[in-house]
């Protein structure tokens, strides 16, 4: 019962950290209609940038975020202006194809400048542990989904309160609408394009302490992300939370009472068997074609 128990909690906190990291995918679906693949490849961007200002100046890790996540801002910025903005209102594939490209991109300059070899943050605390009675939980796990759900809150009440969440919302729900009240979907799309990218750089300062990484990790990444905003709903950011939290307890349970190798299988069944059973996921909602279907 313990071992289960401490299961089940270690999949919570490895959850809350990937509901920061879906939250950015699925938020610029839910705007833009925009499968960002390139996600995964940002991620890791931010990882490398969090490594190498910890390694060349000792900087904690996690701290990092706070450098890591406006640099990304920018970076996503920039990666909008310079190429997603030319295929706004293509069909999502377009934007697939495009995204896809951008990773293999991003993937080749990262194997450039730290080398396809394999890289981990490990500040001081990173083999110390938290014990609850028999439960043992590792500090990097604890501190991280800390300052994952502190960045979700952030998130929140940007999307909440803003005048910059009052348009994404605005323009996630009708577009014309938005334009007939002020609303610049343009000027809208560029910005949640760079939130999005923005927590992946928050969460890949997280990800650069819990997981070892190389270039090429980013395919992981990217499987992960779609087989919970599938789970989920895509577009639906609640639903990106909630389905975090079950990919985190189920590839902790399989990787504890199975093997670590199939935990990697886990999102992928899950993306198969959602969209054979519920294609809109948990929170999702059906599509009016889907409807007529």
């Amino acid at each position: 019962m313990t071992q289960l128990i401490q299961t089940i909690v270690l999949g919570l906190l490895l959850g809350g950290v990937y509901a920061l990291l879906a939250s950015g995918l699925t938020l610029i679906f839910g705007v833009m209609d925009v499968i960002n693949v390139a996600q995964g490849a940002l991620i890791i961007l931010a990882a490398f940038m969090t490594w190498a200002m910890w390694s060349e100046t000792g900087l904690d890790p996690l701290l990092g975020v706070l450098v890591v996540t406006p640099a990304m801002f920018l970076i996503g910025f920039g990666i909008y202006m310079a190429t997603v903005r030319w295929i706004q209102g293509k069909p999502p594939s377009t934007s697939v194809i495009l995204t896809f490209g951008l990773a293999l991109v991003i993937e080749g300059v990262m194997g450039m400048v730290w080398t396809a070899t394999l890289h981990r943050s490990t500040p001081s605390y990173f083999d110390e542990s938290f014990r609850i009675g028999d439960i043992y939980l590792r500090k990097g796990q604890v501190y991280g989904c800390a300052i994952a759900v502190g960045v979700l809150a952030i998130l929140y009440v940007i999307l909440r309160v803003t005048w910059l969440g009052r348009a994404i919302r605005a323009v996630s729900a009708n577009m014309s609408s938005a334009r007939l009240v002020g609303v610049n979907p343009s000027t809208v799309a560029a910005l949640t394009f760079a939130v999005g990218v923005a927590t992946a750089g928050a969460g890949g300062s997280i990800a650069s302490v819990l997981y070892p990484f190389l270039p090429a990790s980013h395919y992981q990444w990217i499987s992960r992300l779609l087989g919970i905003i599938v789970l989920g709903g895509m577009g639906s950011l609640p639903g990106a939370i909630v389905g975090a939290l079950l990919l985190g307890v189920a590839e902790t349970m399989t990787q504890i009472y199975i093997s670590p190798q199939w935990a990697t299988m886990v999102p992928w069944a899950v993306i198969l068997i959602v969209l054979l059973v519920r294609p809109q996921g948990l929170m999702g909602q059906k599509l009016r074609e889907d409807v007529a279907l």
